[in-house]
């Protein structure tokens, strides 16, 4: 066991895990923020995205071990209270439909606009593309993601 002193949403915490503790786990099961979701396990599927320093990881193959002076942000830390533009446009374009996905869909989809603010939709499906969504709401998560963008 190791002591890792993270900041996970803007709050510094300490956790004590082996170093090869995936950051999937130890948000979830010590922090206590379940918003990410554990998929595949593997970093195949996108439902544990979360950010570090801003750039879309997965979480599941993130050890806690590489996060020294790194920010971390999950769903419930990209917006106090549920209003970033891009969970407001998955809200008004009715985006989910079993949801388990959806944390994922929209911080890999956040991180982009906070990079390209404007992208075209062959960026998009580019960016979004490895974020799996078992449903098949691939329509309306790039309409989501263009929404955000016009009035974001």
């Amino acid at each position: 066991m190791a002591t890792y002193q993270l900041s996970i949403n803007g709050q510094s915490t300490t956790v004590d895990v082996q170093p090869d503790t995936p950051l999937l786990w130890v948000v979830r099961e010590h922090v206590g923020l379940t918003g990410t979701k554990f998929g595949c396990g593997a970093g195949l599927c996108g439902a544990c995205t979360v950010h570090v320093d801003g750039e879309a990881v997965r979480s599941c193959q993130t050890q806690v071990s590489q996060l020294a002076g790194k920010k971390v942000t999950t769903i419930e830390g990209l917006s106090a209270n549920g209003l970033h533009p891009m969970q407001k446009a998955w809200i008004a374009e009715q985006t989910p439909q079993c949801g388990y996905c959806q944390s994922g869909q929209i911080m890999q989809a956040a991180a982009l606009l906070a990079k390209t603010p404007k992208p075209t939709r062959d960026q998009i499906v580019e960016h979004m593309d490895g974020n799996i969504c078992r449903c098949g709401t691939y329509s309306r998560i790039i309409s989501a993601v263009e929404r955000a963008s016009r009035e974001g």
